[in-house]
């Protein structure tokens, strides 16, 4: 009788462990079935989201572009936009100088600014600094001067704007 016992004994634990076996392969298996479900869907949503993403960058394109006339806010010059401001800087090589215009603008409709002081900081290539103002020519709709030198090499120019009280400032640079 005692080896039966221990032959019944042997064989629950043989199928005690047979069966624990295939339950941790089958919580494994659903396990990594998970998983890939979870990153199946994170992938779409990832996918969704970045698809989102591109038609509101393209829908906004499209709406700042019926609220500009890029032909007149846009004089191929080095742009900064800083707060409600549009800064365009253009410099023309003269032959006794450099012709330099600035477009101050504002709004989304690129309004002119035609009521500020403004003034150019020059460092030329040498080192020496020079600060010139700039006039308002209302025919060009737009600040300009002359810098005349004949010094080769790269400008950079500050270029501040006092609008009623309001500081605006921009950094630009041209090669003479």
């Amino acid at each position: 009788m005692r080896s039966l016992n221990r032959n019944s004994q042997l064989n629950l634990q043989l199928v005690f462990i047979t069966l624990a076996s295939t339950g941790l392969l089958f919580l494994g298996a659903c396990a990594n079935k998970a998983a890939n479900s979870t990153s199946n869907s994170n992938s779409e949503i990832t996918t969704n989201t970045t698809k989102t993403e591109t038609l509101s960058k393209s829908e906004n394109i499209a709406k700042s572009e019926k609220n500009i006339d890029h032909s007149q806010s846009s004089k191929g010059g080095q742009v900064v936009e800083t707060g409600k401001y549009h800064l365009e800087f253009v410099s023309e090589k003269e032959q006794t100088g450099t012709h330099l215009d600035f477009y101050l603008q504002t709004g989304d409709t690129h309004a002119v600014v035609t009521n500020a002081k403004v003034t150019a900081d020059i460092q030329s290539p040498d080192g020496k600094q020079t600060t010139i103002p700039l006039a308002y020519d209302a025919d060009g709709k737009h600040y300009a001067a002359k810098l005349n030198t004949g010094v080769s090499g790269q400008y950079q120019v500050k270029i501040n704007a006092d609008i009623a009280g309001e500081k605006v400032n921009g950094r630009f640079n041209f090669n003479r």
